[in-house]
């Protein structure tokens, strides 16, 4: 099965399993023993959060989680530096640098009042927000990851209440994932390079980023179709641009200034990817008069 990025169908937030099996057959968190499911290629699409290392810190709506690694087997201390290239870890790294949402999994665990009280509850969709290397309670490096539940889910029960991070106390954060598996193809499909000015961004360890950007929006009352010929691959700068009416997309598949037709810019377009010429239409109308 595909790695997938999201909330499986049939499972919703606070559902309890009693054990790994249970887990990975419903595709929540699938290795049987692994906290983190991910490959540096493709991302992190999940985590268990269980109390194994001691350096783990849980506010309920954000959280700092302690990478794979640095133990020997069946040992509850670190022994060694973890690495940021073990896979786990290169896979959390890659789902912040492209936005991707990790299913975050909580076991069972007395002194965590978020966690539930046996087996292992699903606690919904967070984003990686940060990563850094410090020196962890047992002396050795570790790699942490901070992550923060992404709003607008349905609220979690626990014993007790979330604490606010401090860097948003005054201010209501609300993004939406729009990282589909066709939006992470199209980025793939031109190596993150922009088809407006070919910028490809570079990121930590030779990842790049880049952002599918919808022609005709999704969602209502526009009802864009989720599909090839309607995604661009852009830098963020082109994709804001496109969004806010900044430029406009040409029958001929050239851009231009929404005021004057002025062309500034040909898309470029790689192997067999190409737009429908009504999403382009539908998108310069909201703009233009023509």
């Amino acid at each position: 099965m595909p790695r997938f990025f999201g909330t499986p169908d049939g499972v919703k937030v606070g559902d309890l399993f009693i054990d790994r099996r249970e887990l990975h057959d419903a595709h929540v968190h699938r290795p049987l023993q692994a906290g983190i499911s991910g490959t540096r290629q493709e991302g992190a699409d999940s985590i268990v959060v269980s109390g194994g290392y001691t350096d783990d810190v849980d506010f309920g709506d954000y959280l700092f989680y302690t990478g794979h690694g640095g133990r020997e087997p069946g040992a509850t201390r670190q022994t060694h530096d973890q690495s940021v290239d073990a896979p786990g870890n290169a896979g959390l790294i890659t789902s912040m640098v492209e936005g991707l949402p990790v299913r975050v999994v909580r076991g069972a665990h007395p002194s965590n009042p978020y966690a539930p009280p046996t087996g292992y509850q699903y606690a919904g969709l967070f984003l990686v927000t940060d990563w850094d290397t410090v020196t962890g309670q047992d002396g050795h490096k570790v790699v942490r990851f901070k992550l923060e539940r992404v709003p607008e889910q349905a609220k979690l029960w626990t014993t007790e209440d979330p604490v606010p991070d401090p860097a948003f106390a005054t201010s209501v954060v609300s993004r939406r994932i729009r990282d589909t598996a066709l939006s992470r193809s199209i980025k793939l499909l031109y190596d993150h390079h922009c088809q407006i000015c070919q910028t490809a961004i570079p990121g930590t360890g030779n990842r790049y980023y880049s952002e599918g950007a919808h022609v005709k929006p999704l969602g209502r009352p526009h009802l864009g179709a989720d599909a090839m010929n309607n995604l661009l691959c852009l830098c963020p700068n082109h994709h804001t641009q496109l969004d806010i009416g900044g430029m406009v997309i040409l029958d001929d598949f050239t851009v231009a200034r929404p005021t004057s037709d002025q062309v500034i810019a040909e898309l470029s377009f790689r192997k067999d990817h190409v737009l429908d010429v009504a999403n382009v239409r539908y998108h310069r109308m909201q703009w233009t008069a023509a």
